[in-house]
């Protein structure tokens, strides 16, 4: 039986799937790193971003500075803060890798959201009397929605995939399931860990790419039902 056929019978055999060290186990402690990490990081990164593609002032430095943050190695930082002080608080030090990770993708989609709504719209919006805030909240951000919810979906599918290398400084998750198959030289169980993480990932993937979808559909319906009403407010006058 070749790996593909072992693979299947880890994957099948009830035993992997139950207890502390089980499948269903694994997923949820991965679920809830993933979770963790995706909420800090976006706490952290869209308010800025918005805040800096409302105003246009700065954001290209913070991009630029973010965006170099990717060429430092996750699992590099992951052992470092492991071996700082913060390495006695748990899971704190996966996290906060995970974190500086996620935050990338998020900021950068974000602000380029924002700078990328149609300025005669937003000078529309103004000329109508909205304040700054108005502007941001009921003009540029629901025109960048679109390009924040890839970013949060590139860092979801990145940290999923990630959270795995919790393991290998004893954090839990599905990772934990591949460190174990290298311990015990069972190609079976490691290449069975690396295909539940990818499956999880995909599965994200798709998770977000219909909730964009979604959001599309509600976003395009609300601009059918306020077309109606400014159709009748410009007919009125004449008719009148």
């Amino acid at each position: 039986m070749g790996v593909a056929g072992e693979t299947w019978n880890w994957l099948t055999t009830g035993s992997h799937w139950s207890g502390g060290d089980g499948v269903w186990h694994r997923l949820a402690e991965h679920l809830q790193l993933t979770v963790a990490c995706l909420f800090i990081s976006c706490a952290l990164a869209l308010p800025p971003a918005v805040l800096l593609g409302h105003t246009g002032r700065g954001g290209a430095l913070a991009v630029n500075i973010s965006n170099a943050g990717r060429a430092v190695p996750t699992f590099a930082v992951l052992v470092l803060l492991t071996l700082s002080p913060l390495g006695e608080y748990g899971p704190w030090p996966t996290v906060l890798a995970l974190v500086l990770f996620a935050i990338p993708p998020l900021l950068t989609n974000a602000y380029v959201g924002m700078r990328e709504v149609d300025r005669d719209v937003v000078e529309a919006a103004r000329g109508m009397g909205m304040s700054g805030r108005q502007v941001m909240g009921r003009v540029e951000l629901p025109l960048a929605l679109p390009m924040i919810m890839t970013g949060v979906r590139s860092a979801a599918v990145q940290v999923v995939a990630t959270v795995s290398i919790a393991a290998m400084v004893g954090g839990g998750g599905l990772g934990r399931i591949i460190t174990a198959g290298f311990r015990l030289t069972y190609t079976a169980q490691v290449v069975a860990g690396a295909v539940l993480v990818a499956a999880l990932a995909l599965l994200v993937e798709g998770l977000f790419a219909a909730l964009e979808r979604l959001l599309a559909r509600s976003r395009r319906r609300g601009g059918a039902r306020t077309a109606v009403p400014r159709e009748s407010a410009d007919v009125q006058p004449v008719a009148g």
